[in-house]
């Protein structure tokens, strides 16, 4: 006697509501379950639906699982509250960047938060936002550039080696870095980030493997730049142990190219899909640690901040090599990641710091003013209201565009001869102007960072835009 067929009707009756999983499960059941009957059938898919999560490994009904999964994801409801949040320098913070703050605060994940100094509006977090979650980790709370970070060599040679040094040290920068779509045309690319055994594992990371070749060792366009300057040491009791003096120094400031913006996208679509949320807040949209997607994202994330540090070593090394001075210190640290830690409660979070510095108590970081402004080296006060956190430089007072519309090629010209700074490449939206100013940051900060020593920027290289 010929077994009664299982229909899409059937499937309807016991919570099958989407036609593509209604397929799905029909196809897999029928040829994995030929010799059952209808009824087991249907008790077998009754099951999965009550609890998909055990059964994602299955071997036959493991993909209708995850897709009962997602599809119940977006019909979770989350309860958003308003939470309060510490603002560092609320008086020079815009009101769109502390408006995008309140929304992240008020996600059903967020545990806590803080908003920094330079803070200005972004896409989902703010620039400048620290946000603390609970068991889920937001892609777009990291950021695009994964692992943007600051590096400063300071070297054995006196401030003095640029004015003396000035045509060397132009025509080191220029064969010794790339911006934006230009990479080196030699093959002095090997480092040991390339056998890391996640570019074997996760299928977008095997696609982008290539790309990260192509691009290691060379910095974005934007903001990012590599310069010559000096570090002025003022104390004689200073925690870098050095001489009191002027000390030549090389400051670069990038990520992880396309390598990092690939997995940023990739992973922010898909949080947007399972979570679908509200437009006004579909940028932060998160993925569960306790899913794969979670999870693959996390291992990304981490590979691209490790392969940005590289990055920044590579140029680095290519500079000295062709500088051939001593290395004294090398000091360098993250923005735009995100890290497991532990709030004064002892919660267990996850810290995204978009565009925020790291300020454990004792930790080395450096803070970028602009091309004619100092930057900072840095130690950490360990400051909990800020979730020991503090401003990853000075902070835009105009957009990209605005500063275009608004200051001349002439304008940035008598800057930086005021300045006595000799720039390469870079176009009017990095034109100081564009900028806050950088000791009204590092004032409203006290709490957050010692200052160990100023760095004076000389020789400037950034992205032309061609």
């Amino acid at each position: 006697m010929k077994k009664e067929k299982l229909r899409g009707k059937d499937l309807v009756a016991i919570g099958y509501k989407d036609t593509a999983v209604r397929s799905l499960a029909m196809l897999l059941v029928g040829k994995g379950y030929k010799y059952s009957s209808k009824e087991e059938k249907l008790q077998l898919l009754q099951q999965v639906i009550k609890k998909p999560k055990n059964y994602t490994q299955h071997s036959t009904l493991g993909p209708v699982a995850i897709k009962l999964m997602d599809e119940q994801a977006k019909e979770e409801t989350y309860a958003f509250s308003d939470k309060p949040f510490k603002i560092y320098g609320a008086d020079g913070i815009e009101e769109g960047a502390k408006d995008q703050m309140k929304q992240a605060m008020s996600l059903p994940i967020t545990a806590d938060g803080a908003l920094m100094p330079d803070a200005h509006y972004g896409y989902g977090l703010p620039i400048g936002g620290v946000l603390a979650t609970k068991e889920a980790i937001i892609p777009y709370g990291v950021g695009v550039d994964i692992g943007c970070r600051m590096c400063l060599s300071i070297f054995d040679a006196k401030g003095s080696y640029i004015e003396q040094n000035k045509s060397q040290l132009k025509k080191i920068i220029q064969d010794n870095s790339r911006f934006g779509k230009s990479i080196f045309d030699d093959n002095d690319r090997d480092d040991a980030i390339f056998d890391r055994p996640e570019f074997r594992e996760i299928g977008l990371l095997r696609s982008l493997i290539d790309k990260a070749y192509s691009q290691i060792g060379s910095s974005g366009g934007g903001n990012h730049f590599v310069e010559f300057g000096w570090v002025e040491i003022k104390d004689i009791n200073n925690d870098l142990n050095l001489a009191v003096g002027n000390y030549l120094a090389l400051l670069t400031h990038s990520g992880s190219r396309g390598f990092g913006a690939k997995i940023a996208n990739t992973y922010t679509n898909i949080a947007i899909k399972k979570r679908n949320l509200p437009k006004s807040t579909a940028h932060l949209s998160w993925l569960y640690m306790n899913e794969q997607e979670g999870q693959e994202y996390w291992i990304a994330m981490n590979l691209a901040g490790d392969y940005a540090a590289a990055c920044h070593h590579h140029i680095h090394r290519r500079v000295q090599k062709a500088l051939g001075i001593k290395k004294l210190h090398q000091i360098e640290n993250h923005h735009n990641f995100a890290w497991k830690e532990q709030l004064a409660d002892g919660a267990d979070v996850f810290v995204h710091r978009k565009g925020a510095t790291p300020a454990h108590k004792g930790a080395w970081g450096i803070i970028p003013g602009s091309m004619t402004a100092p930057a900072f080296i840095v130690r950490g006060l360990g400051n909990t209201q800020s979730i020991n956190s503090a401003a990853h430089g000075a902070g835009r007072a105009f957009s990209r565009r605005k500063a275009k519309e608004s200051f001349t090629k002439k304008m940035l010209r008598e800057v930086l001869k005021t300045n006595d700074v000799e720039l390469i490449g870079a176009g009017l939206d990095e034109a100081p102007f564009a900028y806050k100013d950088i000791h009204s940051v590092m004032n409203a900060q006290q709490e957050l960072v010692d200052v160990v020593a100023p760095f004076y920027p000389k020789i400037v290289r950034m992205d032309s835009g061609k």
